[in-house]
């Protein structure tokens, strides 16, 4: 737990979502040792501080499904071997969290009792009280959802206080800063202008649900040291996806999350 005078985290329970990229490092598929070290000290050290951790990984360093659903493959097919990717990203992400000393469990949506506990939300819950890292993978367990669509529902399911998107880029911007020098990032954003502006935040799915049961969102880069550190106690880095309201301030009309 964390000592007395240590700061309070503003969130007491997250849902991380790693995208299986993020494993890949500079690399241009696989995992890369490091990263996986990086992420393992990252929630060791919001795990300590007592926060109940759960994460979502998905497979693309491995496989995509749309992309082989495009090159001609039946797309379930296709989509039931990107979930096959995420499981081994989460066995991989389970040995580094172990070397760090945090018990994890891996459960998986589609039953592979020899690697993983099958997806049982009470028990999800169960491990989160008793301080382990719960990792699920292979998404839903269904073809045509993506993993952002698993994180959204499970993050529900354990009643998760936010979701932690992270990416590449330290925040949601107007249009791709690797390619346009004059895209501005976005400091807060409601679900509605995410969906209007077709914003790669997540998917449209992920987006309504969260919107559905106000659940927040905040996208962050994941590679700036001390990160999900920072966004658990509630800095303001990255971008925070929410319920907007309108507040009125020395005459002007503020929108905040």
């Amino acid at each position: 737990m964390a000592p007395s005078d240590a700061p309070s985290p503003r969130f007491r329970r997250i849902l991380l979502k790693l995208s299986g990229e993020a494993l890949m490092g500079d690399g241009k598929y696989g995992i890369h040792p490091p990263v996986l070290q990086q992420i393992a000290r990252e929630v060791a050290e919001v795990h300590g501080m007592g926060v109940q951790v759960a994460v979502v990984i998905g497979g693309g360093n491995i496989f995509r499904g749309v992309a082989a659903s495009a090159g001609g493959m039946d797309r379930a097919n296709a989509d039931y071997m990107g979930m096959l990717a995420t499981v081994i990203n989460a066995l991989a992400l389970q040995d580094a969290f172990e070397k760090q000393g945090i018990p994890t469990r891996v459960q998986t949506a589609i039953e592979m009792s020899q690697l993983a506990e099958p997806y049982i939300r009470r028990r999800a819950m169960r491990h989160l009280e008793k301080g382990r890292v719960v990792l699920f993978a292979a998404g839903t367990g269904n073809p045509y959802f993506t993993t952002d669509t698993a994180a959204s529902l499970r993050a529900m399911e354990i009643h998760a206080e936010v979701i932690l998107k992270a990416t590449k880029v330290d925040g949601v911007y107007t249009a791709d800063p690797m390619k346009d020098r004059t895209a501005t990032r976005f400091k807060t954003l409601s679900y509605i202008d995410v969906l209007k502006k077709g914003l790669k935040v997540m998917d449209s799915t992920a987006i309504s649900m969260c919107m559905d049961n106000g659940l927040p969102i905040v996208v962050f880069d994941l590679h700036g040291a001390g990160n999900i550190k920072r966004v658990v106690l509630g800095e303001e880095i990255g971008t925070m996806v929410g319920k907007v309201r309108t507040e009125r301030a020395g005459g002007r009309v503020a929108a905040r999350v």
